[in-house]
């Protein structure tokens, strides 16, 4: 029982701190997640981790309280889950609050619009990264359908307009419709 009590006042405190340090959205939290989960408490492997980032991305809501409700439920169940939403939730909130109350002072004082700046810069960075991993984990599976899938994916959305949206959708069509033929297939 203590070890559980432990491992949930570890989820909370890991959770706060995520979600208190990381801004930009979702893909910033995957490094963090990967550094707390993975390396240092091996609760998971990395490519239950790419998995999960997946999903949360697939999923509605936010992509980074989804990946902390799917770690915590991994890590430690239902409880475990329901720690980590609540602690992801905490942080923005109280941020977002602050910010309401003295948004004027804060619009106007350069030193923040500076942090904001360096903020982004540091987002890109953590976005570029999860990016890399993401194509290196395609790249080990060998298959050519998923490299030519995401070769094209990139092409449409870089030289079109069509919404990310769609051809997300489009891929995860396309993906389904394949594993379908496959078992068709073998049958």
């Amino acid at each position: 029982m203590k070890e559980k009590i432990n491992l949930y006042l570890w989820l909370a405190k890991t959770n706060l701190f995520i979600s208190a340090f990381t801004f930009g959205g979702g893909y910033v939290v995957v490094p963090m997640v990967r550094k707390y989960f993975t390396q240092k408490k091996n609760l998971f492997s990395e490519e239950e981790l790419m998995e999960m980032a997946a999903i949360s991305q697939s999923t509605p809501g936010a992509i980074a309280v989804n990946l902390v409700a799917l770690a915590g439920y991994r890590s430690a169940g239902k409880i475990g889950m329901i720690i980590s939403c609540i602690c992801a939730i905490i942080p923005p909130l109280l941020i977002l609050s602050i910010i309401s109350i003295c948004y004027t002072a804060f619009i106007s004082n350069p030193i923040v619009a500076a942090v904001l700046k360096g903020m982004q810069a540091g987002v890109a960075a953590l976005v570029v990264d999860f990016i890399v991993d993401m194509t290196s984990m395609i790249l080990k599976q060998r298959s050519r359908f998923l490299n030519a899938l995401m070769i094209l994916s990139f092409l449409v959305s870089y030289f079109t307009s069509i919404n990310v949206i769609f051809i997300l959708l489009g891929s995860c069509l396309v993906c389904i419709a394949q594993v379908w033929v496959k078992k068709r297939r073998k049958q």
